[in-house]
């Protein structure tokens, strides 16, 4: 089989969540298919790291220079048989500068693990609706596949016209997750991951948490948040911990039970509910908010539970709290389908399939 040349243009380098697991991660795996992927990340290390610790100013200007850096290496020749572009070319550029600039580039196949669209049509600005509301639409029209992360943003995708979809789910390397068994000897952990710009959903489930780790004398245990949330909090002080992709599984590993709580929204329906993915890959049972791909991975009272009200969260917190027996029954279960269903093992080689046949004007579904 001859091999596949696929330039990537991904929005960050491996320290950019979105990337490192809608693409990066999957490089090894899409060699041994015959896959050759040169990547082109828009925003490297650097950039985050200015964006993150250092001032507004010259992440905007670092912005600037690495996007001028990327239309360079569009216009660049390039030997290659697909591109692949992650969610689109240039944030916040008008339709009209990025179809140009991707007829440099074709075919593509566009990747999306959010709602993405509604950065723009849901935007507060009304110029920023008028000018780019319908920009991911037309991102979506001109590619050869959209892969999506879920049904929601497939169903998008088909809405603006896309000639063909494909949902691969955002998934884990399985062989980096163990599962864990804790003793009943010992206060039992519910767990979050995340990060500061999600934090809020934890703290819209702040009463609740603190009612259930009283009751049942459980800790809680955030990871990703801003360090200060725990003054947010009144009759439980939350453990913090930074996030850092070295210690996420060892601190998933510290948890009895995982949360995902979410509103419902339309942001939130394009969630791929990673975090789930990630606890039921240590063999943690589950509550999640019965909202958008949640309903797809939990299966509710098999591997976890959905939640969609205040006291149903405390009540399905406090039967896997009470009862060890259920919270093992569940977190193997929860392994199971990992492994079968959101694994690098399991969705390579449909990705692999996917990126072949769009290089010859096509896409397996």
């Amino acid at each position: 089989m001859k091999r596949m040349k696929v330039l990537l243009f991904s929005k960050y380098s491996r320290r950019g969540p979105s990337s490192r697991l809608r693409s990066l991660q999957y490089l090894p795996m899409l060699k041994e298919y015959g896959i050759d992927v040169q990547v082109r990340a828009l925003f490297p290390d650097a950039y985050l790291e200015e964006r993150y610790h250092g001032s507004p100013s010259s992440a905007l200007y670092r912005a600037w220079w690495h996007g001028t850096q990327r239309i360079v290496q569009i216009l660049r020749r390039s030997e290659h048989d697909l591109a692949w572009i992650e969610g689109e070319l240039f944030p916040y550029l008008p339709n009209w500068i990025e179809s140009a600039l991707a007829r440099s580039v074709t075919p593509y196949v566009v990747d999306y693990d959010d709602a993405l669209f509604h950065k723009y049509d849901l935007s507060q600005s009304p110029w920023v609706r008028r000018l780019l509301g319908s920009k991911i639409d037309k991102v979506m029209r001109g590619a050869t596949c959209v892969i999506a992360g879920n049904g929601y943003l497939a169903a998008r995708a088909l809405r603006a016209g896309a000639a063909r979809t494909a949902i691969i789910p955002t998934v884990v390397d399985e062989q980096r997750y163990t599962t864990v068994r804790h003793g009943a000897d010992r206060p039992s952990v519910i767990g979050w991951i995340g990060s500061p710009a999600t934090e809020h959903y934890v703290l819209d489930n702040r009463e609740v948490l603190e009612r259930v780790c009283v009751k049942y004398g459980a800790r809680l245990l955030l990871v990703g948040p801003h360090v200060d949330i725990a003054k947010q909090f009144n009759s439980v002080v939350p453990e913090v911990v930074a996030w850092s992709e070295d210690n996420e599984v060892a601190m998933i590993k510290r948890m009895d039970v995982g949360i995902m709580p979410l509103r419902d929204g339309p942001w939130e329906r394009g969630k791929c509910g990673y975090k789930i993915i990630q606890y039921m890959a240590c063999g943690l049972p589950v509550v999640a908010s019965e909202v958008g791909t949640n309903n797809d991975i939990v299966r509710h009272g098999e591997n976890g539970f959905l939640a969609a009200s205040a006291s149903a969260w405390e009540k399905r917190l406090g039967q896997l709290l009470t009862d060890w027996s259920l919270r093992s029954r569940m977190g193997l279960a929860g392994r199971m389908c990992v492994e079968n269903e959101y694994s690098l093992k399991a969705q390579a080689p449909r990705l692999a399939e996917v990126l072949r046949n769009a290089g010859r004007g096509s896409c397996a579904a």
